[in-house]
This record gives structure tokens, sequence and C-alpha cells, in this order.
């Protein structure tokens, strides 16, 4: 199976805090991985520096591998591209721009990255339609119900057509319900479309779903 990232000797302090230490993960391409722990066992920085939303610390021996690509070295500038086109990400608070519509939301990571305005629009509202809110397009976020509003975050993280999804407590502001339709959703896109996912999650329901868990505890894993 190919390897979609490889981590390898990842350390993250902050101050005198040593937050990750020596950590070494694999995720293989069309896996669902959840990463589970107790609060403060550095499961959100671990994630976020999968995600190269923040950056290890420092050491020669540190390396991290996406889509074949070592991204330890890149600039900020060509990180940030790398990032835009290979990742996507899904927050426990949806962080929609309540200034845009729903479909405008969706749009971003594609005007961002320069891409075709009429193709974005399109394959937006087919990714909205696919979640079921393509009925809720022209709403601003304050007009959507909270699970409404996570199934458009779920299409804003899809939109770029990523290599791999990152979400941090994706279900974690919904209720049992909603939280249920989510998880199907993430399967469901895996299927469909070959995505990975690395998710971080106080779900046991997701977790015991999941292909693997990755444990941490005191910023290793066990």
């Amino acid at each position: 199976m190919k390897k979609i990232l490889t981590a390898k000797k990842l350390f993250k302090s902050y101050g005198d805090l040593q937050v990750l230490k020596n950590i070494n993960i694999e995720i293989e391409d069309n896996e669902i991985v959840a990463i589970v722990g107790p609060s403060g066992a550095g499961k959100t920085t671990l994630l976020q520096i999968l995600g190269t939303l923040d950056r290890p610390d420092n050491k020669k021996e540190s390396s991290l591998t996406i889509d074949q690509i070592n991204i330890t070295n890149l600039s900020d500038k060509d990180l940030a591209s790398f990032r835009n086109k290979n990742m996507g990400f899904i927050f426990q608070f949806h962080e929609l721009l309540p200034e845009f519509t729903a479909l405008e939301n969706v749009c971003l990571p594609t005007w961002i990255g320069n891409k075709s305005t009429k193709n974005t629009k399109n394959n937006a509202m087919e990714l909205l339609k696919r979640l079921g809110v393509d009925n809720r397009a022209s709403h601003k976020p304050t007009e959507l119900s909270g699970g409404e509003q996570q199934r458009v975050a779920v299409a804003r993280a899809l939109v770029n057509n990523p290599k791999i999804v990152f979400a941090d407590e994706p279900s974690g502001n919904l209720d049992s319900k909603n939280a249920n339709q989510l998880h199907d959703l993430f399967f469901e896109l895996r299927k469909e479309r070959g995505f990975s996912f690395v998710i971080v999650t106080h779900n046991e329901g997701l977790a015991k779903r999941a292909d693997r868990t990755i444990s941490l505890k005191d910023g290793l894993v066990i």
C-alpha cells in the first residue's frame, strides 16, 4: 500500500514545555486514522504539524513527507501552495466566514489557488449536493443549522480534491445524530473519492470505525 504521509522523529516544544517527543507515523493512501488520547496529550499539536499548519522543532533527523514530497524544508510560500493543493481541513467549529454564502465559503480554497471560477462553482455545487445541502448554497452561515454548517465545512475541505484530509474533533460540536451522519460521510467519501483522513477525536464510536487508531499520551505514541 502506498504511503501518503510519513513522519519521522518529530518533536515540538513551546519554551520549556515539550509537547511532542520523537513521533513516528505513517498514513497509507485511502486510510482513515483516528488520533486518540487524553486532553493535553498533544493530539491537536500533532495534527497541526502533520497538516503543515505548524512546524516541528528544527532537528536534523526530523522529516515529514506527504505524497512523496519532503516538505520539511519548503519555504512558507511554497508550503502554503502545497497545502492548498493537497490538503483539506475540518475543525470542530466550522470556521466558515460569516460574510460569505455557503457556496462562496466552499469556493474559497480554489479562489486562493487561482482556479477557474466557473469550474470551481460547478464542483462546489456538486459537493454541496453530495452532502445534502445544495438547497442552502445561497445562505450565510448564521442561517444554517450546526449540522449544515459542518457539512459546508466538509465540502470546503474537499473542493480542491486533496490527497489527505485533517480533521480536529469534527463532530465535537454536533448532537449524536448529526455526528453519526458526519462520520458516515467520511467513510462514504473515502470509498467514492479515495481520500485519506487523519482525525483527532474523543468520539469512541468514530475511533472504533477507523481503520487504525494512534494513541497519544504525554506527547508519545503508545
